[in-house]
């Protein structure tokens, strides 16, 4: 079957032919087909499509989720350590952030008691990596003692105070 033959093939050809003829006669002239889009005159303008650079995408993901304060409390509590310091950080954590309150979770009596003690400090020092005012309150839960298993060497009656000594 010949090129003569198929009429797709023929128009194939023929459009082939018009298209080398039309980019002869426009170098003729001067005009070489572009290589990039043409640009509007407004200025440039980010297509959604376009690559930009990670940091600003999730940026602006951030910003048009409303989710800028949530990123910036969870990164506070992923840099605990940094924040507060190897010595407290080793002992607490935090729990949860709502309306400007800070709970925090000591694994001991006494460390809770320190972080009472430090509450003030630390919501200044929580200020400065989230913004003024952001932090109003820190609040200390100590340890959640459950109950004890029972056993043969346990002694029946009351426990104490269920501090945590040791």
């Amino acid at each position: 079957m010949s090129v003569d033959d198929d009429p797709t093939a023929r128009g194939a050809a023929m459009a082939r032919e018009k298209l080398a003829q039309a980019k002869a006669d426009a170098a003729k002239r001067g005009q070489l087909p572009r290589r990039e889009p043409r640009r509007k005159a407004a200025g440039p303008r980010r297509d959604t499509g376009d690559p930009q650079l990670f940091g600003r995408a999730i940026s602006e993901l951030l910003a048009a989720r409303g989710w800028e304060r949530s990123a910036a409390v969870g990164a506070v509590f992923g840099r605990w350590i940094d924040i507060v310091g190897p010595d407290l950080a080793a002992h607490t954590k935090p729990e949860s952030f709502e309306d400007g309150e800070v709970l925090v979770v000591a694994d001991s009596t006494a460390w809770a008691t320190q972080v009472r003690l430090l509450a003030r400090t630390l919501v200044r020092r929580l200020n400065e990596e989230l913004g003024d005012n952001t932090v109003t309150k820190v609040k200390v839960r100590g340890p959640q003692n459950a109950p004890r298993p029972a056993g043969g060497l346990r002694v029946t009656g009351s426990r104490g105070p269920g501090d945590t000594y040791g």
